[in-house]
């Protein structure tokens, strides 16, 4: 999101960072199994650190009430009680492309036991565009791989279509994120993934919005969404001079694998 004129999901375009929320809890998390609690949760738009600039987003999510001691296979860890940590590293490569590394990422589980999880890279791309051009469009492509017990195939890949338009107050962005197992056991199809965001400027500087994660299904079977993991959340998005908070509590339906998820990501200046 745009917050304060500043590129979207808070870092501005020279090249800031964000630190994810609810403080510094010291350590970083993991990519989940299913959506549930992902390393990060967010839309992206087109936020881009400059040319040469480097930025860092650190996502902070934390699961009070989700999947119990009915995990989905032998060995997974449950989500319930589980924080994750993850610092987003991010470079300007050229003004419309910007490489990112999830690193480290780690968990703090129901029992407060903290371990890595694994690494995640990435490679975004916005399409230039005219200043006062209200629309926005860009691919993200991301590989990553995660132990086990987070997802039972180690190595993942996702592309993401980024769309967005603003108009006065009003911003909407939409991600189509198609999901994909590179390795592992059971690889299973592709899966497919609607995420939207729509904010409106309070005023400079403070957005209130919502954001809603729907799962469509799989290649080999899509819909009805009330089969499948759907969030909502309510968000706010404030800066607080250089810094920057998202922040926003979300609510499963569907068949959900989380019925509540907490989530917060913090911009924090490095220049």
């Amino acid at each position: 999101m745009t917050i304060g004129g500043k590129s979207a999901c808070g870092r501005p375009p020279a090249g800031r960072l964000r630190l994810a929320g609810v403080a510094a809890i010291a350590a970083m998390l993991p990519p989940a199994a299913a959506w549930a609690a992902d390393e990060e949760i967010q839309v992206y738009m087109d936020e881009m650190s400059a040319k040469g600039a480097y930025g860092l987003d650190v996502h902070v999510n934390y699961v009070p009430k989700g999947l119990g001691a009915n995990v989905d296979y032998a060995g997974q860890m449950a989500s319930q009680g589980r924080w994750r940590i993850t610092p987003e590293w991010a470079y300007g490569l050229t003004p419309n492309l910007e490489l990112g590394a999830y690193l480290p990422l780690a968990t703090i589980d129901q029992h407060g036991d903290l371990e890595l999880g694994g690494v995640k890279g990435r490679i975004k791309f916005i399409a230039p565009k005219a200043a006062d051009d209200p629309f926005f469009w860009g691919l993200n492509f991301e590989l990553g791989r995660v132990r086990r017990d987070l997802d039972i195939n180690p190595w993942n890949a996702e592309l993401k279509g980024i769309v967005g338009y603003r108009k006065g107050p009003w911003t909407f962005a939409g991600n189509l994120n198609i999901d994909w197992a590179v390795s592992g056991p059971e690889k299973g199809p592709t899966t497919y993934q609607i995420a939207t965001k729509l904010t409106y400027a309070i005023h400079e500087g403070f957005e209130v919005g919502l954001e809603n994660y729907n799962t469509l299904g799989s290649s080999r079977r899509l819909g009805p969404l009330g089969q499948n993991d759907q969030q909502v959340f309510a968000v706010v998005d404030k800066s607080f001079g250089k810094w920057d908070l998202d922040f926003g509590v979300g609510r499963g339906y569907g068949r959900p694998e989380d019925d509540w998820v907490v989530k917060a990501i913090v911009g924090v200046p490095i220049d």
